[in-house]
């Protein structure tokens, strides 16, 4: 049992130590202590438990006041409520007020340790979907990043090369150099004999690229050139400059141009903010490589093909490592599109929800770096033949998987593909020595589809009295067992289908009843 801090806050000494002798220390639970509202809000302000066990009547501030105080300091802190004073108007009244949990005085231990296993649970739940969500978030900006970084250089390739005026290269070159570099300003510069003449600029915070024609004095794209390499200078390095020059940038990146071995020119980056980022490693890749392009198209030659094959060779990594888990015509849209943002529709859609079986007792019996490999062999193995099917794959919860058919695109047969992968991922599952095995629920009809969820947390997901369905289906399956409802049955071709009634189930509302029935094969 996790370590967790309980703050109890009650004006009885007695059932304070009630609890924290006989509940919170025999299960490992830190603990700390409030005698009255007032301590309780200076308390959970300072130290942030993990959770609140709160006492209705108490001097200073009363339960419901610390609720409303804990909610005006947007102090999400999951509570349970303690009282004498038990009924239905103050369960309903504090449940409004954020309540997760209501326990009536007096209560036995395994009452209260049921009670506070239930709300953590949800806390850990909630931790651990918000960290993976944090990882997933940080993987694809960084997959963003790069695709938007080799799509920009990948298209300027093909522009320059095709633009007959120099004023039309130098300016897209520069625009370019901004872009992929996330830079404020940024100037393209070309010998001339041995003077150094600039030849479009672009300022802060003006979108526009000026081509000009003036000699240039820049003692950084001086030294790249004749280092022949990049120059990277942070705002410490700058410093000593600005004390004697004002408008000295805070970050510079110069990069010379270059043909074989001679320097023709120099192209420069910079960011004017105090506050600006220094450039990055992989900044001074991606500026050296539109250099490379710059320089060659100056001369009127192109190098298009080569990055058009580095291009592929990444999309080729991306489809390799990707593919796996999500379908392929999902896949092509993120991919081939710049990332668009899947729009959302309403239709019918088949869905498919699993759960590993049997995970607890292996828990037991290894330790938590081979149980999580076990875990994520079973998981990756069922979202990998999903994709196959052509199925849209997410991650639920800690252990089991929901995936959707029939979306972004329709598909033929969608409901059939859904129950060959359900098949298919119990068939995979079925003999392991680990005694592990899924359990699946299959449902269809209409949802909302789209990317639902908080600004940091969107996923590809759909919404509907399906996903309510689904659910009851999953929870009512056994390992190895398939359930799904009379009604998907009945759109079903009946010869091609082994299935066997099961009985009655109850749906979404609890009170509709559902015929389910269990999936044994397809012919």
């Amino acid at each position: 049992m996790a370590e967790e801090r309980v703050l109890v806050c009650d004006d009885g000494k007695e059932s304070r130590d009630f609890i924290i002798e006989y509940i919170l220390q025999p299960n490992n639970f830190d603990y700390l202590m409030a005698r009255n509202g007032l301590e309780a809000i200076e308390i959970a302000r300072a130290e942030h438990p993990d959770l609140i066990l709160l006492d209705l009547q108490m001097p200073k501030m009363n339960g419901m006041q610390v609720l409303d105080a804990l909610k005006d300091e947007q102090l999400e802190i999951p509570v349970i409520l303690m009282t004498f004073h038990g009924s239905e108007e103050i369960a309903i009244e504090v449940y409004r007020k954020g309540v997760h949990d209501y326990v009536k005085k007096p209560f036995t231990v395994d009452e209260m340790l049921w009670a506070i296993e239930r709300t953590l649970s949800e806390v850990r739940l909630r931790k651990e979907k918000e960290a993976l969500t944090e990882r997933l978030i940080a993987a694809n900006a960084d997959m963003t990043q790069r695709i938007r970084e080799l799509n920009t250089l990948y298209n300027i390739g093909k522009t320059v090369t095709s633009l007959a005026g120099i004023d039309d290269v130098i300016g897209r070159i520069v625009w370019a150099a901004t872009e992929i570099t996330d830079s404020e300003a940024g100037s393209l510069y070309l010998m001339m004999g041995e003077q150094l003449v600039c030849r479009a600029i672009k300022y802060p915070n003006d979108p526009q690229i000026r081509t000009v024609n003036q000699l240039a004095n820049d003692p950084f794209a001086w030294r790249s050139i004749q280092m022949g390499k990049p120059l990277a200078l942070g705002a410490e390095e700058l410093a000593a400059y600005r004390q004697k020059k004002s408008n000295i940038p805070y970050a510079i990146l110069v990069t010379p141009l270059m043909l074989g071995e001679r320097s023709i020119g120099a192209l420069s980056v910079n960011s004017m903010s105090p506050d600006a980022r220094s450039f990055r490693k992989q900044d001074g890749a991606m500026l050296s490589a539109l250099a490379d392009y710059a320089a060659i198209a100056i001369e009127n030659a192109t190098n298009f093909t080569e990055l058009a094959r580095y291009r592929d060779r990444e999309l080729s990594k991306l489809r390799s490592s990707l593919g796996q888990f999500i379908a392929p015509t999902l896949l092509d849209q993120i991919l081939e599109q710049d990332l668009p943002a899947l729009s959302s529709s309403r239709g019918e859609v088949g869905v498919m929800l699993l759960t590993l079986r049997g995970h607890d007792a292996l828990a037991n019996r290894l330790n938590p770096d081979e149980f999580v490999l076990v875990m994520n062999r079973y998981l990756e193995s069922a979202a990998n033949i999903i994709a196959r099917h052509g199925g849209v794959a997410e991650r639920y919860l800690g252990e089991g998987i929901v995936a959707y058919f029939n979306v972004p695109e329709s598909q033929d047969n969608y409901l059939i593909k859904a129950l060959e992968t359900a098949l298919a991922v119990v068939r995979t599952a079925d003999g392991e020595p680990e005694g592990l095995n899924f359990g699946i629920g299959v449902h269809a009809g209409r949802a909302i589809v789209g990317n639902i969820g908080a600004v940091r947390g969107l996923g590809y997901a759909a919404v509907g009295e399906v996903i309510q369905v689904v659910q009851r289906l999953q929870e009512k399956a056994q390992a190895k067992q398939i359930l799904v409802t009379e009604d998907l049955i009945s759109n079903l071709d009946k010869d091609r289908v082994k299935a066997t009634y099961l009985g009655q189930i109850a749906g979404s509302d609890r009170q509709q009843r559902l015929n389910v029935y269990e999936i044994l094969g397809l012919l």
